[in-house]
């Protein structure tokens, strides 16, 4: 059995319940006469009163708090970073940007074989919204509509790009920035352990396993002809 408590997230207790009535049972009159119910312990709604001032304000309050979340959604601090290609700053937003090749620590289960350590890799393009991520790798950093995507060159990715993130627990705020957005995903990503492949997809040309571990013993820049293209061009991650 596996503990699955601390994926839940936070836990809500119901404290008040709102009954509202309407004086034209067909919606004909806006006129409203809203009974507020206090919970119980157990849960049960009891005290049924007329919702008091105090009471809305307090409602209306909260309801404020979180629509100013909402807006703050994947909002820059300032300028748009050079690297974003596209942002849908909503509720419901994503980001789409690109990292060039870096030098940078990957994480692998010891049963791979790959030693965990410093190594160099592609250039990346990131799409990723509130809980969902894709990855791909590009062999050509001129960045138009029509810029050919890659198999990101990494285990846990399923052919279509998106990243199975394992056991990672994935929290991003509602008011989440733009910059900090995208730190914490490629946190997350990089943090995470690479475990397998799925469904036979093979994202390069020859032995994954091998490829890494020879990148792991060598300075060299990742070699961008082990790629392998998808069918999917940039414009593709924008709608």
């Amino acid at each position: 059995m596996k503990d699955l408590t601390n994926s839940f997230g936070h836990l809500f207790h119901p404290v008040k319940a709102l009954l509202i009535y309407q004086k034209d049972a067909y919606g004909h009159n806006n006129e409203f006469y809203i009974e507020s119910f206090d919970m119980d312990n157990q849960g049960c709604p009891t005290n049924a009163h007329p919702l008091s001032v105090k009471e809305a304000n307090k409602l209306a309050r909260s309801l404020q708090v979180n629509e100013k979340k909402a807006r703050g959604f994947l909002n820059p601090k300032g300028l748009m970073p050079v690297n974003v290609l596209y942002l849908k700053s909503s509720a419901d937003g994503f980001a789409v940007w690109h990292t060039p090749p870096q030098n940078i620590k990957l994480l692998f289960i010891e049963r791979l074989g790959i030693p965990s350590g410093l190594v160099n890799l592609p250039a990346l393009v990131w799409r990723a919204g509130k809980n969902s991520l894709q990855v791909f790798a590009v062999a050509k950093t001129t960045y138009q509509e029509d810029t050919p995507l890659c198999h990101a060159p990494f285990f846990n990715i399923y052919a279509d790009g998106r990243v199975c993130m394992g056991n990672v627990q994935i929290r991003i705020p509602k008011d989440c920035g733009l910059e900090e957005f995208m730190v914490l995903w490629q946190d997350y990503f990089f943090n995470s352990y690479f475990s397998h492949l799925f469904d036979s997809h093979q994202p390069v040309k020859g032995n994954i396993v091998q490829l890494w571990q020879s990148l792991m013993a060598t300075p060299q820049p990742f070699p961008n002809e082990v790629l392998i293209t998808n069918r999917l061009q940039l414009s593709h991650l924008i709608k």
